[in-house]
């Protein structure tokens, strides 16, 4: 690279959700016992960060059905020997290129390792370009979500009444036999009913236990799967914001994007618990102005029509309205004398509040305080560039002695 960040692939062929070296009876280095893993063959881990020369990722929150989506990435790999031709019988990988094998992407700044992303292979695509000498491989990744819409469950054991979200979202994983050691679930907030019994998806369960909460549950750039409960995405915009601008008082952007639409607007809301009565809110005054935007859920796991009432109220609360906002700005790492620039690239995640000022050529100016609900990273031997989705909370609350968020008869009461 010519900037000062290592990039670092791994691709780990073994089989499993996790990765480690694996367990070598007899192995003064592949035998040790509580450090090396159990598997059923030794299998490689190789780093293939010499022989990257391109590598694209993409982690986002759908804001219009408001849940996180599968991590995304793809990963260039040169392969001037057939190293990744599964008809090659000399490769080192023969046998061993399947797919939902593990990719770990870091990257390296100021001595200081940061995860980029935990991902399973989806596919391999070759591409050997006649009268070329170097042929590639493009290797198409998912994360973790990827499994959990693999793997369906019905009675989810331990799946009790009055269990709290997060304790329940546990229960989904033990079912699946997701790794304890990958995992990072808050205590929710809410207490649920019993888990249905009907047949679906591992995501489909914990997307309806995620909603119940209104928390938040996604894959982090190391792997682990998260769970934030609404406590914790209504308070996370009150720590301090990473500040962009471009008059040199914070980091300066390449590119912003604006957007003023009614996408995002919802001001009829009507939630149904299981074996409850529907309970709806709605915004007279946005209805008049912009029409009906409903917003329904059924099936819900929450166990009293008053917490799903509280609920509808607080959705309806903090999207009845729309103005002009920020949706997005780049960053590009290979601006000189950049520190600021690259850590914020490498270090916020999901729900890192971000301050952000644009004077336009007319001469106005915008600041608003936002979250990132996306992170997306294109990155060659010769550039870096990563984009921040932003969004305002995504469920308002009432924030004591913040500025915005703080504000007396016009901030939002959260239940």
């Amino acid at each position: 690279m010519t900037y000062p960040i290592t990039l670092k692939v791994v691709i780990d062929f073994s089989s499993g959700a996790g990765t480690g070296t694996a367990l070598v009876l007899d192995d003064p280095t592949y035998g040790q016992l509580d450090y090396n893993c159990l598997f059923d063959t030794v299998s490689p881990i190789i780093d293939f960060s010499s022989q990257t020369v391109r590598f694209t990722s993409n982690r986002a929150r759908n804001l219009i059905v408001d849940q996180y989506e599968a991590g995304q990435a793809t990963v260039r790999i040169l392969d001037p020997d057939g190293q990744f031709n599964p008809q090659n019988t000399a490769s080192d990988l023969y046998g061993y290129l399947l797919p939902l094998r593990k990719v770990l992407v870091s990257a390296t700044y100021a001595g200081v390792s940061h995860p980029i992303g935990f991902y399973y292979t989806t596919a391999y695509k070759y591409t050997y370009p006649t009268g070329q000498e170097i042929g590639f491989v493009d290797i198409e990744c998912v994360d973790a979500f990827r499994l959990f819409n693999n793997a369906s469950v019905g009675t989810v054991t331990g799946a009790v009444a009055g269990q709290d979200s997060g304790t329940r979202i546990n229960k989904i994983l033990d079912e699946i036999g997701f790794p304890t050691s990958m995992r990072n679930i808050e205590t929710g907030n809410t207490n649920l009913q019993a888990e249905p019994t009907a047949l679906r998806t591992s995501l489909e369960a914990i997307r309806n236990v995620e909603f119940s909460e209104f928390g938040a549950f996604y894959i982090a750039p190391n792997g682990d799967a998260t769970f934030l409960n609404r406590e914790s995405t209504v308070g996370s915009i009150g720590d301090t914001a990473t500040v962009f601008n471009q008059v040199g008082t914070g980091i300066n952007y390449r590119d912003i994007k604006f957007a003023f639409d009614d996408k995002l607007i919802y001001n009829d809301a009507t939630f149904t618990p299981i074996g409850l009565a529907a309970q709806n809110s709605y915004n007279q005054a946005s209805i008049d102005t912009y029409f009906v935007h409903s917003k329904v859920r059924e099936n819900l796991l929450m166990q009293t029509e008053a917490e799903a009432l509280q609920l509808a109220q607080s959705f309806v609360a903090s999207r009845k309205d729309t103005s002009i906002r920020i949706d997005a700005i780049t960053l590009d790492l290979t601006t000189p004398d950049y520190a600021a620039g690259i850590t914020a690239a490498l270090t916020l995640d999901y729900f890192s509040p971000v301050s952000i000022t644009n004077i336009q050529p007319a001469g106005s100016e915008i600041t608003q305080l936002l979250q990132v609900q996306g992170i997306q990273h294109e990155i060659t031997p010769n550039s870096w560039r990563t984009t921040f989705a932003t969004f305002e909370p995504i469920l308002d609350g009432f924030i004591l002695d913040n500025a915005t968020y703080g504000i007396i008869d016009t901030s939002v009461l959260s239940y």
